[in-house]
């Protein structure tokens, strides 16, 4: 049986993503969304998403962009002059080697948003991070252990098969090089999930089987969609995407994916996905609907 996770990130960064990630549910083959714990719309979000019962919700842990949760003066290694969190997963993981980043301000701001969430009513079906952060060596060891503590028992491991990067070339004639990179991105990424994937099932836990999106992110419409899921395997999957609304909110949070955002809602929504969908037997589902059916010990290694 093939099973997919639809999972939309950044629910809660502004109103209109928000509304965009319900309206992408509602219409569409979204099934799953992760919560920004410091995202500017995260009340709104959060009210929304809680009045949708067939939405599966987690929580986007984020080291890298906007206010913390904590105080900045008790994470003083992650903020920048501002007091805003800034720190590319990259530059994390550079300051993790030098010591310049503090695993202790990590585990206690993610320990904050978690902790947030969950008082304002959510019961998380899943974690994940926002840029991946979380399956960086030193912080996918804290994201187990807080997973541990708050009894999430799935996370999200973006060990994706390799696409073909030739089709995604040739049908983005004009950002070869932004998409290439994006592919090695993908690679690299796939390389960490590898290693936390083992670190997840000696903790217990675990994700999907298999993962898909990482090297279409900025690229993905309707065209590599339908490739997506004309290539989706037997067992537990997972396809990350980036529904939502373009507003000068967006626009100010600095974030890249803008334009992008409607055109992934328009494909998410697409009469014609909806039916590839159900002409491979594809079995839309939720992070929830997997904790139901199967406890993460049995997931493949």
């Amino acid at each position: 049986m093939k099973e997919l996770i639809v999972n939309a990130d950044d629910f809660g960064v502004t109103r209109h993503v928000s509304q965009g990630i319900i309206s992408a549910h509602r219409q569409g083959i979204v099934t799953s969304t992760t919560l920004l714990a410091n995202g500017k719309a995260f009340d709104c979000a959060l009210s929304m998403g809680l009045r949708e019962p067939g939405l599966g919700i987690g929580i986007h842990l984020n080291l890298s962009q906007w206010t913390p949760v904590s105080p900045a003066f008790r994470i003083p290694t992650l903020v920048d002059p501002r007091g805003r969190l800034h720190l590319t997963p990259g530059r994390l993981w550079v300051g993790l080697l030098k010591h310049q980043v503090s695993l202790t301000d990590i585990a206690r701001e993610l320990h904050a948003q978690i902790e947030k969430a969950m008082r304002a009513g959510l019961r998380p079906t899943h974690l994940d991070g926002h840029k991946h952060v979380h399956v960086l060596p030193g912080v996918a060891s804290i994201v187990i252990r807080l997973a541990r503590r708050f009894d999430i028992r799935w996370v999200r491991c973006p060990v994706e098969p390799a696409p073909n990067l030739g089709r995604l070339l040739d049908s983005n004639p004009g950002a070869r090089t932004a998409v290439l990179k994006q592919y090695l991105v993908g690679r690299a990424l796939s390389g960490l999930a590898r290693r936390f994937r083992r670190q997840l099932i000696r903790a217990g836990l675990s994700g999907p089987d298999h993962f898909y999106g990482l090297s279409e992110t900025g690229f993905l419409n309707a065209q590599s969609l339908q490739d997506i899921l004309g290539r989706v395997s037997e067992g537990q999957s997972e396809l990350m995407c980036h529904p939502g609304c373009v507003d000068l909110e967006l626009i100010q949070t600095g974030t890249r994916l803008l334009s992008q955002r409607a055109v992934e809602h328009h494909a998410l929504t697409a009469p014609e996905v909806r039916q590839l969908v159900a002409d491979q037997g594809i079995r839309l589902v939720s992070y929830r609907d997997l904790a139901r059916s199967r406890r993460p010990a049995e997931a493949v290694a």
